[in-house]
């Protein structure tokens, strides 16, 4: 189980600044002195809260997808790329104040460092993956051995030139020994219409065509020793990001859900997924 934290209630969040974009509440903003104080203590209350149910909580994340302004914003004080990007900075004091928190609780629990979402491209409203982990302090790359990113299968004009999880090795490779033994999971991951999170496309053919990008993707990350973990988001649809394995009234099964079994199916067997038999599960 990964604690992933985000949200901020308006008691605990900085007033408006920087560039911002014009819907912009509360829940997207930094904390203040308050609020992190509140971060403390809801990491607290969490560990206590597993505790008394006897429920393991070993994996927490500082904040999910803090390169996007939908969960940090401001992402930069100017609207211009040329404007350096607060997500780091920001992030690193989340970062720190769990890893304090999580020490003083003793015990083996680890954090999960990035959650990011895979842009390569910054904008005055994202921040790449690469301008992220170059942006960390020293302290906080080596805060932890694994990160994680969300990596969606894209087709046709969204395919992005880079793939995420080979872009986040190698931001992470120029950070030095701590980026280069960090290992990779990839949180969320799934297939949907050809620009991830848009309405699906209806027909077998494209819900077949987007299970095949995600084998793709599959085949690299199996291959890649640095990636220990790939999850499917969600399994039931969510209709607010189309990417799941079972409509949203559960009455339709999506090709993806196939190419998922057969993989679980190959590794319960101690076996390799062909790249024909991965393929052969999205008809």
């Amino acid at each position: 189980m990964v604690l992933d934290l985000f949200g901020v209630p308006a008691w605990a969040a900085r007033p408006p600044g920087g560039c911002e974009q014009g819907d912009t509440h509360a829940f997207s903003r930094p904390l203040s002195a308050a609020g992190l104080a509140g971060y403390r203590a809801l990491i607290r209350s969490l560990l206590a809260l597993g505790a008394r149910e006897g429920v393991a909580l070993d994996w927490f994340s500082p904040w999910n997808e803090p390169n996007d302004a939908v969960f940090l914003s401001p992402q930069r004080q100017d609207c211009t790329i040329a404007s350096p990007t607060l997500a780091p900075t920001v992030y690193a004091q989340l970062a720190r104040a769990m890893a304090d928190e999580l020490h003083a609780a003793g015990g083996s629990r680890h954090i999960l460092l990035g959650e990011l979402n895979a842009f390569q491209e910054p904008s005055p409203h994202r921040t790449s993956i690469a301008e992220f982990v170059a942006g960390l302090g020293q302290e906080v790359i080596c805060l932890s051995t694994v990160w994680s990113v969300h990596a969606y299968a894209r087709r046709d004009k969204a395919i992005p030139e880079l793939e995420a999880v080979a872009e986040l090795e190698a931001a992470l490779d120029r950070r030095g020994p701590c980026g280069q033994r960090a290992r990779i999971w990839v949180t969320e991951a799934g297939a949907g219409a050809p620009h991830p999170g848009r309405q699906r496309i209806p027909g077998l053919a494209e819900e077949s065509d987007g299970c095949v990008a995600l084998a793709r993707q599959l085949e690299g990350w199996v291959a890649d020793p640095r990636v220990q973990a790939v999850f499917q988001y969600s399994f039931r649809e969510d209709p607010a990001f189309p990417v799941g394995l079972l409509s949203a009234d559960l009455s339709h099964v999506y090709p993806a859900y196939n190419l998922w079994r057969e993989y679980t199916r190959a590794r319960a067997s101690g076996r390799a997924l062909s790249t024909q038999a991965a393929r052969s599960a999205c008809a």
